[in-house]
This record gives C-alpha cells, sequence and structure tokens, in this order.
C-alpha cells in the first residue's frame, strides 16, 4: 500500500493555507516543487523581495521578534520602534513610510478617521476565535461584564466598514480597525520591606505615612487616572468616568493634586522603565505608578518587590496591530500572513515572558515550557528560575505572579488608560501641577 512522505502532507498544508493567495494557477504551479522554507517556489519567487515594515513602541517592536517572522515566512519584516510622543506623530504625519502599526487603544482613538488606516476583515483573521473575549466581547472569561470607563477596546474594535474610517463603539461588525495583540492590568508597585504596613488600596499612593516616598508616572493621561483612583478611593473626588472627566472634575483633581504635592507627598515624577526601577530600587520609593516588568526588574536585582492587587481594581490597556490605508495587493496578503505569524503563538510568548499577556494566550502556550505558562498565566509558584525572553533573571523559583491568573487581573480592570474629550485642557492642567 503506498504511504504518504511526511513532506507531501507539509506541502498539501501550505498549499491549502495560500490557495487563495496564490490562485489557482499559482497552485497548479507550486506542486512540482516547494522551496527550502518550506513555502511553495512561487510563493516565495513572488514575496523575497516584500518588506513589511513594523512600526511600534520599543516595548513591542522588538528586533528578535522581526527576525524570527522574516525567518518563518520568506519575506523581510523590519521593526522601527519610536518612543510614544514621536510614534504617534509618524501614525499621522508619516504613514507611507510604514505598513503596519502597533497601535495602543488610546491612539487608536487619534487615528480612527484620519484616513491612515485601512479596515481588516475578520475572515482574514486565522485566530480570531483565540482572542480574548476582554477585546471582542468586553467581558471577562467568565463572562464578567467591565466597567465602561476609559477608552475600552470595544469603543474603537469594530470597524462600520472597509475604509476604517468609523468605529461602531461596540457593535461587532465583519470589519476591525486592528487586531488585538498585546493587554496587561496595571497597579502600584510597592516596596513592602520599608512599607511598615500593608498596602491594599489606590488611596496609599496619596497617604501621608509615605510622604516624600511616592512617585507618579509623567504622563498626562495615565498620572491623572492612578491619582483619580487614589481620590476616588479615599472619598475626595467622585467621578462619573474616570477616563473621561469632565473640566470640572479635572479641575477638581488637579487642585487636590497640587494641594498634596505641596506637603511633599512626591519624591519624583518618572517618564521612563529605567527611571522607575532605579527610583524603587534605591528605596527613594516606597510606592509608585509602575509596570509590571519593572517590578520583576526590581525583584531580578534581589530587592523585594511587588506588584500589589488593589481592592479597587487594574487600570488596563491594550495594543492592536493595524495595517495602513496605502498597502495593497502582494504586500497585503503578506500583511495578513505576517498578521497569523503574528497571532500565532511565538510573539505572544516573546512579550509574556517580559511580563505582559498575548491577546491570543492559549496560542503563546504552545512556546511556553509548563512551569512558564504556569508563572505567567495560572498564577502558579515558579517550579525553576523564569527567565526574559533575553535570557536575563525574571524570576526566582517559588515566586508567585502578583495578582494571581490572568482571568484574576485582566477580570478585575476598574478603568482603562484614555484619551479624554478634554485631553488638551488636560494637558494644560497636568503641566500646571507638574511645575507647581
Amino acid at each position: 500500500m503506498k504511504t504518504t512522505k511526511p513532506s507531501d502532507k507539509k506541502r498539501a498544508r501550505l498549499l491549502n493555507r495560500r490557495s487563495m493567495i496564490l490562485g489557482s494557477a499559482a497552485v497548479a504551479g507550486a506542486t512540482a516543487e516547494t522551496a527550502i522554507t518550506g513555502f511553495p517556489t512561487i510563493w516565495a519567487q513572488n514575496i523575497k523581495d516584500v518588506v513589511i515594515r513594523h512600526s511600534g513602541p520599543p516595548v513591542t517592536a522588538i528586533q528578535q521578534i522581526a527576525e524570527q517572522a522574516s525567518k518563518d515566512l520568506g519575506f523581510t519584516v523590519q521593526m522601527q520602534a519610536s518612543e510614544n510622543a514621536d510614534l504617534l506623530n509618524r501614525f499621522l504625519s508619516q504613514s507611507n513610510t510604514m505598513d503596519c502599526a502597533d497601535i495602543s487603544l488610546v491612539y487608536m482613538r487619534y487615528l480612527i478617521g484620519r484616513n491612515v488606516l485601512q479596515a481588516i476583515p475578520v475572515s482574514k483573521i486565522k485566530h480570531w476565535d483565540k482572542t480574548l473575549p476582554l477585546f471582542t466581547r468586553g467581558e471577562s472569561a467568565t463572562g464578567k461584564k467591565l466597567p465602561q470607563q476609559g477608552i475600552t477596546p470595544l469603543m474603537i474594535l469594530y470597524a462600520t466598514g472597509p475604509d476604517g474610517q468609523k468605529a461602531t463603539d461596540g457593535i461587532p461588525t465583519d470589519w476591525v480597525t486592528g487586531v488585538p495583540t498585546v493587554t496587561n492590568a496595571d497597579t502600584l508597585g510597592i516596596r513592602p520591606d520599608l512599607a511598615g504596613r500593608p498596602v491594599n488600596s489606590w488611596a496609599d499612593l496619596l497617604s501621608p505615612e509615605f510622604k516624600g516616598k511616592a512617585a507618579l508616572q509623567d504622563n498626562p493621561t495615565i498620572g491623572i487616572i492612578d491619582v483619580a483612583m487614589a481620590l476616588e478611593a479615599r472619598g475626595d473626588v467622585s467621578y462619573v468616568n474616570k477616563g473621561n472627566m469632565t473640566k470640572a472634575e479635572i479641575d477638581a483633581t488637579v487642585s487636590k493634586m497640587i494641594e498634596i504635592k505641596k506637603t511633599g507627598q512626591f519624591r519624583s515624577f518618572w517618564s521612563t522603565f529605567d527611571q522607575s526601577v532605579n527610583l524603587m530600587a534605591s528605596g527613594e520609593v516606597v510606592v509608585q505608578s509602575m509596570w509590571s516588568p519593572a517590578v520583576a526588574a526590581v525583584r531580578s536585582r534581589g530587592i523585594p518587590c511587588t506588584y500589589q492587587p488593589l481592592k479597587e481594581g487594574f487600570r488596563g490597556w491594550g495594543y492592536t496591530l493595524g495595517v495602513m490605508k496605502h498597502v495593497t495587493g502582494l504586500k497585503l496578503d503578506c500583511f495578513n500572513e505576517y498578521l497569523t505569524w503574528y497571532t500565532g503563538g511565538y510573539q505572544g510568548a516573546f512579550i509574556a515572558k517580559q511580563g505582559y499577556y498575548a491577546a491570543q494566550p492559549e496560542n503563546a502556550k504552545k512556546y511556553l515550557t509548563e512551569d512558564e505558562w504556569g508563572y505567567w498565566f495560572d498564577g502558579k509558584p515558579a517550579a525553576g528560575d523564569i527567565m526574559s525572553p533575553f535570557g536575563k533573571l525574571m524570576e526566582k523559583a517559588g515566586n508567585v505572579r502578583d495578582g494571581g491568573s490572568i482571568n484574576e487581573r485582566l477580570g478585575n480592570i476598574a478603568v482603562w488608560n484614555s484619551v479624554m474629550d478634554e485631553d488638551r485642557y488636560l494637558t494644560r492642567r497636568w503641566n500646571e501641577f507638574i511645575t507647581s
């Protein structure tokens, strides 16, 4: 009896996957020979000179990810990393210099309607069914509806049509403005060895007990939400929507911030990852706005540091991968292949090992060890040392990730990062606070 060779099976899978892109004539030609990369020869001949330019922040636009994608796909992926302010300017004024973009939920609000993006058909998103319901339905894995404060994923995810120039504000359609890729739930970082007591509320950020030992992120759209969480927890100010304050709410918040600042509450206002790490590692700060990987960086030095779960909940954020309007033809086909690869697990595992969550966690699981998955996603104690994707120690054996499992953390988001309707007014008042 004739058996099918493994190479034939592989070829058949590849042909089936690309039949819509290559067309029937290309498929027929591809059956003759398969390239060394595993792609049909005619496909490799067509795409070998294609370059996909991926622009995003340094936290996700990582060269190693581009190198692996280029190796696996047969065309070139170039990473272009820029800090947030420069990145937004590039999205708006130099969109032709990139093909796809890492876009935060916050920045997506700036870009929709600016004629720089095109919508992505849901039918082209192979791993759509693996995407967190947090993005696609606005609910946790257990079906819990989350508060609609700040810029939630549902506010900007679904497009009204293929031009992608308008979002539906939560009504699912056959088009999306971008595909969810990365998310997390942020809270306060603390030095438990220096705090002197348990910290369990956002209000502790403003506690007189930590006078001169507290710090904020110097970013108006994030820093003011952290303070709002603290003020509301203390009962100072009540908000309809902390992620979209009225002018009166902004004034009340900033006035209280200036009053608290003048008491000497804040040691610093940090703007970079390294600054936040050094403030905490040195002991200059006991409680502050912080990112999960920064807490891990402090702990990797052997210094106690906790990303503290707080009773009022977390501040959420997320990124999507969008495609620029000018991308068409073969390059658009290649983008769709890249999108399938990007959400297929390798990238998700890479960023998971830095403390973030893949929006398709089950795919990322395929590229993680059982211990890595248990630590990062299930909230289990690490059986062995946990390493970053760059080979640096992230967590020592026996440690447990703060905040529990992915479902516990993402299921307890109270507000999302935001661009408020009164953003310009907020920025002016924030600068008054910083310089006061």
